[in-house]
């Protein structure tokens, strides 16, 4: 290959990458071509083992081996100001785009993201399902977020100005996204269209802020806990508003959400660390999808000692039609490198109103680098 030929080659793996989010867990091999100048390449995934309660066919208890997620992190770096971002995830039958990010970072307190992103939102969104106690909320069941909308995974298309400040203890983040994908049955703007309905196309606008009282947290995605590594005392509201946000064949309506969570964790000498967080969430989709209005609220402890972490959690939502869903968990990790590395013991029980009780056990491997 000649010289310019290697030299666009190189520009245009940069072009396409950049660094990964915001946490040391997830870089992987880096190539560097010279000052603040760089490639990056990783990976995760995650594979269980679920015994579910009336998951068969014939309804009695269901045996399955998954491959719940496979992903590649592709990460670029033109200079300290330039960066990028390409992540894909497997979606169960083929590989799509999970991050897409232009990364302008001119000072620890302000940056600028634009491309496809999660768009800001609570704590357990915010860390998904690889940072997260025991796999995180990805059910839905009270951060919804991920679960009802999004073009994948909950992402959106849009621009997110964030930063921290005071020495890295306020987290902000404030931007303007794609939106109208909000409940099950819901219409995108295009979608809308094609269907004849009449609606204005505005913009979804999501905000996030947070501050923490002990260690701080900077960057623009968070984890929902840190393994006894560091001691957190944290509170943070976020929420989320679009005019027509809420498109269905029969009618459009507003949407608007905000979220109150905390987290604390601590850690004791020479006996581990404990944590304890909780969530409040209140949906409204103007009274269009009542199915996912309604309010939803969460609370989950652990303790993580000699890599063994126990931990329970509840959540429950309760949606404006009558129909409550609730879950309970009980499980332990085995943290075998930090987040690169753990072994999970999962047992679940949902009760969704007017349904039988379902109880799930699952073993999950999940690997990163």
């Amino acid at each position: 290959m000649t010289s310019s030929g290697k030299k666009g080659l190189l520009l245009a793996l940069i072009a396409m990458a950049g660094t990964l989010p915001a946490l040391e867990a997830q870089a992987g091999a880096t190539v560097n071509f010279g000052p603040d100048q760089s490639v990056s390449l990783g990976f995760g995934m995650r594979t269980s083992y679920s015994s579910v309660e009336h998951g068969a066919a014939d309804g009695s208890r269901s045996n399955d081996f998954n491959l719940d997620s496979a992903r590649l992190y592709l990460g670029g770096s033109l200079n300290r100001q330039i960066k990028g971002m390409f992540n894909t995830e497997w979606d169960g039958d083929k590989i799509r785009v999970l991050d897409a990010v232009g990364e302008f970072a001119f000072s620890p307190e302000l940056n600028v993201w634009a491309g496809r992103m999660l768009s800001p939102s609570d704590r357990a969104n915010m860390a998904g399902p690889y940072y997260s106690l025991g796999g995180g909320y990805w059910a839905g069941v009270a951060s919804r977020y991920g679960y009802n909308g999004g073009i994948f995974r909950g992402r959106d298309d849009g621009v997110t100005v964030w930063g921290n400040l005071l020495d890295g203890r306020l987290g902000y983040s404030f931007g303007a996204f794609e939106g109208h994908t909000f409940g099950i049955g819901s219409l995108t703007q295009s979608q809308a269209n094609a269907a004849g309905l009449r609606a204005s196309d505005k913009p979804m606008f999501a905000g996030r802020l947070q501050y923490d009282f002990w260690d701080p947290e900077p960057g623009y995605y968070g984890t929902g806990n840190y393994l006894g590594t560091k001691d957190i005392l944290a509170v943070g509201l976020a929420g989320r508003s679009q005019k027509n946000g809420v498109l269905t064949p029969a009618a459009g309506g507003d949407y608007r959400s905000w979220s109150l969570d905390v987290l604390l964790e601590k850690r004791l000498p020479g006996a581990g660390a404990v944590s304890l967080e909780g969530a409040w969430y209140d949906y409204d989709t103007g009274n269009v999808v009542r199915a996912e209005q309604g309010k939803a609220w969460l609370v989950g402890a652990g303790y993580i000692v000699n890599r063994f972490q126990p931990f329970v959690r509840y959540q429950k939502f309760e949606a404006d039609t009558g129909i409550d869903t609730r879950q309970a968990d009980a499980g332990v990790n085995y943290v075998i490198d930090g987040y690169n590395a753990q072994l999970a013991a999962l047992y679940s029980r949902t009760k969704v109103t007017g349904a039988d009780d379902r109880s799930t056990f699952s073993v999950t491997l999940q690997l990163q680098y």
